[in-house]
């Protein structure tokens, strides 16, 4: 079918490449428009976001607000001088319609001590923005970056801080970390390619198809984030993932083509060629890293799982330029492929490259035990360290250390001690037939209230039952038992903001890290050890959402890992044909990748490597490993199945396995090695990114990269090839394909 593809390939290749590029019109238009994506994960079925949408549906809304920190080195809060200077910064925001209040410091006529630091030189003022029906999204996109521009100061030292200015700047430093990667690789990938091919037409082709897809991705990405949620981390999976395998794939299929013309095929039959065996193996392998990618939605994390459709999405961009665009190009080109030929990197460098790649084969096939062994003990050596991972998910600590919010809540936690900087929320839901505010009901909420108050790391509680510490818990029965007496205004509105048709909130204010050991401990006690309230009792906020988004990870990534090994095996065996050599494949791949895994914990927990890459060491990331998981499992066995594909092609056609193994080896060998080179210097590029979970994404999936395309393909697969001799092949006849194999298959 392949074959025909090639030949239909080359009879319509005009109208092809004029589709190919009035297609590429309204992606480039998408891509160009750009579009908004979200910075926080939410789990979607766990308790904290349940609680949240039962808030949403029956409480009114609440104004969103940041913080800004004024700091002097010279003036204390106290001076005349500091007053009027932060007054009149904060002037702009009282006239803007955008904002609701603006508190500061000397609100009330008298300075407020909570909200000056311990050396006395910095003071807090909180902003809360109007109820306008703007989204989360245009909160921190637009709006947010407007009203921080307004405030200038020529004397004091501004700093902004809060869930919103962070989630701006993740989105912001995001962007700018894919479009930074980009930047810096284009160039060395053009040099790699260049001396890959020694022609600059052809080291064009695979840029030009790689650069196509990424904006086709791109824009689908965009596409997808108006129906759906899709997170920040988007944009770097896009081109992360979509440069590598679009260049890689356009490479696998370039260079099977200048061969076959090169031992004088015509252009339709070398097409025709190409199309049935690199264009196979590009084909089953962007499945198996399409697969891996969409088994996100598996986790439970809505955003997440359409980042993992906006990968999938440039994957298949990937395959249908490398399956259409290229090809047609190719058949356009015929032998001038080659055309702006470099001597010096052509001819002599293939001769110089098929020798190694000969004489390593000769190493592998005569010793495959010692070369067996040997690898597999390295790879395990290098995945020990992975035993002492600990898994974390602190954003402020994932910033660079320029970033405002994070410098403003390090300047939080030193200096103003008593903020409140985590809210616990706490929702009783009773049954619909019972009332919030009966006599049992407040008798539990002010039992619950008291017990709070008394849990380590909480400063202060509110709620109904917590106006004043005058009133006792006989007057708040009286007060809210109906039939309640008038009350007064203030008591209403907290009423209002509290209680709904049948759920009760309670609110803990805490000054503990949102993702510290102590706040998911608070956490934890409070849904497992609370006081008898009469109804369900749950905990949302931002510490809530990090526990259940950890948790929610260790339950669903079990599944996850078992449907993508499954799932490749299957789209393996539908290629090769045997029931062994894709399990051979799987297992080597879950051993380098535990390699991978390895480096990480040494790198970035461990902190060797943190001045050059210049992050905080920490736990890693809780979402990084399953996500290079479901990336890598089929990214980086592309180059195997390219091999693999070549060697079951010599297999057929001189009926020896060993020798079979050393031509596929020998005949690949120059073109995989560009191919992972450049993938690697891809994924190495976001190791510079502002962002620690992007470096580690980045660097993490780049040594899983050569790891593969170094000690899996070019040592540990030629010598189970050997080893396994003609038993490779081997399948149930009522499994294998129709056609019948000129060669015994065992």
């Amino acid at each position: 079918m392949l074959s025909s593809w090639g030949r239909l390939i080359y009879r319509f290749r005009c109208w092809v490449i004029v589709v190919s590029l009035i297609s590429l019109i309204p992606s480039a238009w998408l891509a160009m428009k750009g579009g908004h994506l979200e910075s926080e994960i939410v789990p979607v079925h766990s308790e904290s976001a349940r609680a949240l949408e039962l808030i949403k549906k029956q409480l009114p809304p609440s104004h969103p607000s940041f913080g800004l920190i004024f700091r002097s080195a010279t003036l204390s809060v106290y001076d005349p001088a500091f007053k009027a200077e932060l007054e009149r910064a904060v002037e702009p925001l009282r006239r803007d319609p955008r904002v609701k209040s603006v508190r500061t410091v000397y609100h009330g006529g008298k300075i407020n001590a909570r909200d000056v630091s311990r050396d006395g030189r910095s003071a807090l003022v909180t902003v809360t923005i109007a109820d306008y029906g703007a989204g989360e999204t245009a909160l921190t996109m637009k709006i947010y970056p407007a009203l921080r521009s307004e405030v200038r100061s020529r004397t004091l030292e501004v700093l902004a801080f809060g869930p919103l200015v962070r989630s701006y700047e993740i989105t912001r430093l995001a962007e700018k970390d894919a479009r930074q990667a980009e930047l810096r690789a284009i160039p060395f990938i053009g040099l790699l390619l260049i001396f890959v091919f020694g022609s600059l037409l052809g080291a064009a082709l695979p840029l030009v198809s790689g650069l196509l897809s990424v904006t086709a991705g791109i824009a689908g990405m965009l596409l997808l984030a108006r129906i759906t949620p899709v997170l920040a981390f988007a944009r770097n999976v896009v081109v992360m993932v979509g440069l590598g395998v679009a260049i890689d794939y356009s490479l696998f299929i370039l260079s099977r083509f200048r061969r076959q013309v090169h031992i004088g095929s015509s252009v339709a039959e070398a097409l025709s060629v190409t199309m049935a065996t690199s264009g196979e193996a590009v084909l089953f392998s962007g499945t198996a890293v399409a697969v891996g990618l969409l088994s996100m939605f598996f986790l439970g994390l809505k955003n997440v799982g359409s980042m993992g459709l906006s990968g999938a999405i440039v994957v298949l961009s990937a395959l249908a330029y490398s399956m259409t665009f290229l090809p047609a190009l190719l058949a356009v080109l015929g032998p001038r492929v080659d055309f702006l030929k470099l001597p010096f990197l052509s001819g002599r460098q293939s001769a110089h490259s098929t020798w190694f790649w000969r004489r390593l084969a000769a190493l592998v096939m005569t010793h495959p035990w010692k070369v067996l062994l040997s690898a597999s003990i390295c790879l395990i050596l290098l995945g020990a360290p992975f035993l002492h991972i600990r898994i974390g998910s602190e954003a402020a600590a994932g910033l660079p250390k320029s970033a405002q919010s994070r410098i403003g809540i390090e300047l939080l936690r030193s200096q103003f001690s008593k903020v409140d900087t985590n809210p616990v929320i706490v929702v009783i839901k009773y049954p619909k037939s019972y009332s919030p505010l009966s006599v049992d009901h407040i008798d539990g909420i002010f039992d619950l209230s008291r017990w709070l108050a008394k849990q380590p790391g909480v400063n202060e509680v509110k709620s109904i039952v917590d106006l004043s510490s005058s009133i006792s818990r006989r007057l708040y029965v009286q007060m809210y038992a109906p039939p309640s007496p008038p009350l007064p205004k203030g008591v209403q509105r907290v009423l209002k903001e509290m209680v709904g048709s049948d759920i009760v909130m309670l609110v803990a204010q805490t000054s503990l890290p949102e993702a510290g050991s102590r706040a998911f401990s608070l956490v934890r006690t409070i849904r497992s050890s609370h006081p008898a309230v009469g109804g369900e009792l749950m905990v949302t906020g931002s510490s809530a959402f990090r526990l259940d988004f950890i948790e929610t990870i260790k339950k669903n990534s079990p599944f996850v890992i078992g449907f993508i090994v499954i799932a490749t095996y299957l789209v393996l065996f539908l290629m090769l044909d045997s029931i062994l050599l894709p399990l051979k494949a799987v297992l080597m791949n879950i051993l380098s990748l535990s390699a991978s895994y390895g480096a990480l914990v040494w790198i970035f927990q461990e902190g060797h490597l943190a001045s050059f890459l210049h992050f905080t060491p920490g736990p890693i990331e809780a979402m990084t490993p399953i996500l290079m998981f479901c990336v890598l499992f089929g990214l980086s066995m592309d180059y195997e199945v390219m091999l693999l594909n070549r060697v079951r092609e010599e297999y057929e056609n001189v009926c020896d396995n060993r020798r079979a193994t050393a031509l596929g080896l020998e005949r690949t060998g120059r073109t995989i090695t560009g191919a992972a080179a450049i993938m690697a210097l891809v994924l190495f590029a976001f190791g510079l990114a502002d962002l620690t979970a992007v470096k580690e994404m980045g660097i993490g999936m780049g040594i899983a990269v050569v790891v593969d395309a170094t000690i899996v393909r070019c040592l540990l697969v030629p010598a189970t090839m050997r080893l396994l001799g003609a038993w490779n092949w081997w399948a149930p006849g009522f499994l294998t394909k129709k056609k019948k194999w000129r060669c015994p298959k065992y």
